[in-house]
């Protein structure tokens, strides 16, 4: 039973990381797409790799904290339920064409398991309250922050305008692989980060042999995802939110890779976890801070976009831990 337990969530977890790899890839290279530094087959293939890399030699750092950091020991029933989850909902979400936050809807499922844990089989103590701590902060700080950074970033390179634009668009593409490595480090976890624990103990393995498998399995199926599907959220962010020009997408473009890569490293150093933040978070946040420090006006943002994808964050948590809970009850009911 255990067996095929975790054959079928880690089919769970290709589609998941699928759906990820489809609404996601745009976090990556939207801002190099929407300025024209590069075409878009050329963009996806950046990042197709890019992020392997950044899996494969980073990813273990967040897998930490949703493998046994959010819920400690989560069992297979929790585990598959917490991907069910998350897949509905992102699935439901790009279905809308809404740039949501993946790592808000997997993190939000896996708070649900453990609220589900505590309510339903009354055990107690089953929720790193302190992790879910940092990870709530590292939602409102991301965003934020990447504002802040884009705005400076920018201001100074108006300072310098007399850069070469040839030279400008090479560091567009480079801060696009930068930010997909980035992406790579940050988004294996989601994927599989609750089965590090389960899949060590099953098969013998060490956790950290088994984080770095699972984050070359999760890898490989963001890539078919973005490589399929990616195009639509690409659009969005490219075009709908503000018009970007050469200097923008240089300011928009290493605010948003050095805010993932700072919240991915950083907190592991600090404490030992690394913050699974939404790169979604971060460039929508950099984008309309390069928007509104550009034209000096709220209204160069597309504000119904922007609330719109906003609502969205907001109801992703309560909404995607009820959904986790029900599905949990329902299938430990079967079982």
């Amino acid at each position: 039973m255990s067996y095929i337990g975790i054959l079928l969530g880690l089919g769970l977890s290709a589609a998941i990381a699928w759906s990820i790899g489809a609404n996601d890839m745009a976090n990556s290279i939207s801002i190099a797409v929407g300025s024209n530094a590069i075409r878009y087959k050329y963009a996806v293939l950046i990042f197709i790799f890019s992020q392997l890399l950044g899996a494969v030699l980073q990813g273990y750092m967040v897998m930490k904290t949703l493998g046994s950091g959010v819920v400690p020991n989560m069992n297979i029933v929790g585990a598959i339920s917490s991907v069910i989850a998350a897949f509905l909902w992102i699935v439901i979400m790009t279905l809308k064409g809404l740039p949501i936050s993946t790592t808000h809807s997997i993190t939000s499922a896996v708070i649900g398991i453990g609220i589900a844990y505590k309510f339903i089989n009354h055990i107690d103590n089953s929720i790193n309250i302190d992790v879910i701590v940092k990870i709530i902060l590292s939602w409102i700080v991301s965003p934020l922050a990447a504002m802040a950074l884009a705005i400076l970033f920018y201001s100074i390179l108006m300072r310098i305008r007399n850069l070469n634009e040839s030279i400008l668009r090479i560091l567009i593409i480079l801060l696009s692989i930068f930010s997909a490595c980035s992406f790579g480090a940050n988004y294996v976890a989601n994927v599989t980060g609750v089965y590090v624990h389960i899949t060590s103990n099953i098969f013998g393995i060490s956790e950290s042999i088994s984080m770095r498998v699972l984050s070359l399995f999760a890898s490989l199926f963001i890539a078919l995802g973005g490589l399929v599907l990616g195009q639509r959220v690409v659009r969005t962010m490219a075009y709908r939110i503000t018009r970007l020009d050469i200097y923008t997408a240089v300011a928009a473009g290493f605010s948003n890779a050095f805010t993932v890569w700072l919240f991915t490293t950083v907190p592991y150093i600090l404490f030992g976890y690394g913050m699974p933040i939404s790169t979604t978070y971060a460039v929508v946040g950099s984008i309309i801070g390069v928007g509104i420090i550009k034209s000096r006006d709220i209204h160069a943002i597309d504000l119904k976009i922007a609330i719109f994808i906003f609502m969205s964050w907001m109801l992703t948590l309560p909404l995607v831990a009820l959904l986790s809970m029900g599905i949990y009850y329902f299938l430990s009911w079967i079982i």
